[in-house]
Parts: structure tokens; sequence; C-alpha cells
């Protein structure tokens, strides 16, 4: 092993599902340069598994309840030492800015940086199809992020949208491994469509990605989230 860099705690806000915060913990394991236990980051995980559902409180406006939980949960992570804080849920990301003005830590941006990379990493990117929740697509958190960069972002249609939300919430969310017709028909759209990649922007299409084998076309944001997790609390990634 190199020389170990100085270590810093990562705290999570997770349950936003639990089987999504359990592969991020999992994955960031994995991806971690390690030869002992000791190689591994130091991470406080709250699983707050009763939070409200996010797209119900985009779509219904009434986020007073989710944003005093959210803020109250960053603050938390922040009096037990966290040194960054990391969200695996795409949709919460909505409430980015109030989530950071509550801490004077840095919480990891996912959609900002999920967007970086995949202009990073793929040539000439023009079009990214975003595969996310009601919630996020409403949102248009992933869209302003594309736009920035100069990104044209691509939504489903409705119809293929459906199948986004029945993917998220019958199939994953509800302990099941996930139809794969629904997922190829979203993407078959998005290549009708000319997208040069396809953000998996939501967690539950992580862990439906750790099921199924996806084509390259796809990039998955809890793949950068973890990158950054890694990286940013002074492990190596891998």
């Amino acid at each position: 092993m190199e020389e170990r860099k100085e270590r810093k705690i990562l705290g999570v806000i997770g349950g936003m599902g639990p089987e999504a915060t359990s592969y991020y913990y999992e994955n960031v394991i994995a991806h971690t340069r390690a030869e002992k236990d000791q190689d591994h980051i130091n991470m406080v995980i709250l699983s707050h598994a009763s939070i409200p559902d996010r797209t119900e409180s985009i779509i219904s406006g009434d986020s007073a309840h989710l944003i005093q939980i959210l803020t109250e949960d960053a603050r938390t992570l922040e009096k037990l030492g966290a040194a960054n804080i990391a969200i695996p849920c795409n949709t919460s990301h909505y409430y980015y800015e109030q989530i950071q003005k509550a801490v004077s830590v840095p919480v990891i941006n996912m959609v900002r940086e999920s967007v970086a990379y995949a202009v990073e990493k793929i040539a000439d990117v023009k079009r990214i199809g975003i595969m996310a929740t009601d919630g996020t697509i409403n949102s248009r958190i992933y869209h302003k992020e594309c736009r920035k960069l100069g990104i044209t972002p691509v939504k489903p249609s409705p119809e293929r949208q459906r199948d986004v939300m029945s993917l998220i919430y019958d199939d994953i969310k509800s302990g099941k491994k996930g139809d794969r017709a629904k997922f190829d028909r979203v993407l078959s759209e998005f290549m009708r469509k000319g997208c040069d990649a396809v953000i998996l922007a939501c967690t539950e299409l992580s862990v439906f990605k750790g099921k199924h084998e996806i084509p390259t076309l796809c990039l998955d944001a809890m793949d950068v989230l973890v990158r950054e997790s890694i990286i940013r609390s002074g492990a190596q990634y891998q």
C-alpha cells in the first residue's frame, strides 16, 4: 500500500431507499483500495427509512417536513465528525441548497458531479438521457446541470416514464430483481432520440444495474458518488 493519506469521516444520509443505501455502502467498500480493515474509510451512515417520499414531496409542493428532516440529519452527521456528506438519493438533491446551507462541511452534489463526469468521459457528448423518478424529472435538476455544460438533456416520453417509475417503485423498492423489458424499452427510446449517454439518475436503478448487464451507454450516478466519497475521504479509489 502507498503511504496513508489523512482520512476524513464520511457522513451518509441514507434510507432512500434502504437497499440503495446498502448497495452504495457495498460499492464504497468494493472500490476502496485496501489490504486490511484499517485501509477503509470511517463512515457514519444514518439510514432514515421513514423519511417522506421525495417525489411525492416535490410534486405536491409540501416539502417543509422533508427539508427539516434532511437538514437535521446533515447537522447530526456534522456533529458526529463527518467532514463530507453523501446522499445516495438523486431526487433529494432538489433540496441540495437547503441541506448545504444547514452545515459547514461539503455535501457532495451527485447530480453536478455525474453530469461533469459524463462530459469528461464521453467525447463530443451532446445529448444525455435522464432515467429517473418523476420527482427528479419534474424538478429538472439534471436538466439544469446539463445545460450549464452545453449538453441537451433528454427525458423519456410519458409512456416510457411510467416504465421507469414502475421499475423503481413496483420492482426494486418492492424487493424484486426488476423487469428487464421495462428498462430496455426506455433505453431503446433514448437511443432512437440520439442520446450519446444515459444517466441512471435514481439509486434504485443503480440497484437494478447491480443485478443485470447494462450497456456501456449507461452511466450510473451512484458510481460517481462512490468515487467522490472515497477520494474526498482520503482513500484510494480502484
